[in-house]
């Protein structure tokens, strides 16, 4: 395995587990609207997309500016549970997989990166609450794409790495990181500890079920591509 590779990660509900501080946003966010409640269900069903279409997808019968107004009122709850609880608490890394990132960056030739329906201001206090600094080569985020599963960022991330499609692997737990992947031309792993059902997630080329499962993974699928 001799060629640069990429790995390119979705980030909450595949590094990170931020399902509680997302849900209590969001429902703060409604609440100052006095809409109701969207459930768990729906809110985890557009983590991984823009903020903007999220709303329109939460909240379909209500104006562009209440969409706005939405996600400013999100934005606003979420900074103030991060800097409550702390990014350790808030957004914990699901077991094994910050020893799996730091391990995958050690390997010469291979170039980490992400792909996020976070906010840049978002994602950089999470690499910097983990300490996780120059760890990711290449960061995409929503501020300057459009939402997943459109493949812009991915796009970006190859153009930026100088990586060919076909040696870069998106990993992600949702059927937009898929969708997204596969119309950039990249191989994908679907992980099912995240945010959409297992069945979701069938557009995966493998779908892994445990982080330690993800380096023999990662491995078959470039070995069958030399």
């Amino acid at each position: 395995m001799n060629a640069l590779r990429l790995v390119v990660f979705d980030v909450d509900g595949t590094l990170v587990d931020s399902q509680k501080t997302i849900i209590e946003s969001m429902h703060r966010a409604f609440a100052s609207a006095g809409l109701a409640m969207p459930s768990k269900e729906a809110v985890l069903g557009i983590v991984g997309l823009s903020l903007d279409v999220a709303m329109a997808r939460l909240a379909p019968k209500e104006t562009r500016e209440m969409h706005h107004a939405l996600a400013d009122a999100y934005k606003e709850a979420y900074v103030a549970l991060r800097a409550k609880e702390g990014t350790p608490a808030s957004s914990p890394f699901y077991p094994g997989m910050r020893d799996l990132l730091i391990t995958l960056a050690l390997r010469e030739n291979i170039l980490l990166g992400v792909a996020t329906g976070k906010s840049r201001r978002g994602l950089d206090k999470l690499i910097e609450g983990h300490g996780l600094e120059n760890l990711f080569v290449t960061q995409q985020v929503a501020d300057f794409h459009p939402s997943k599963p459109h493949p812009s960022m991915l796009k970006a991330a190859l153009a930026e790495t100088g990586v060919e499609a076909q040696d870069a692997v998106m990993i992600g737990d949702t059927s937009y990181d898929m969708d997204m992947a596969k119309s950039a031309g990249m191989k994908t792993i679907g992980v099912s500890w995240g945010y959409h059902a297992r069945n979701a997630l069938e557009g995966a080329d493998r779908i892994v079920d445990e982080v330690a499962a993800l380096p023999g993974v990662l491995e078959d699928i470039w070995r069958l591509d030399t």
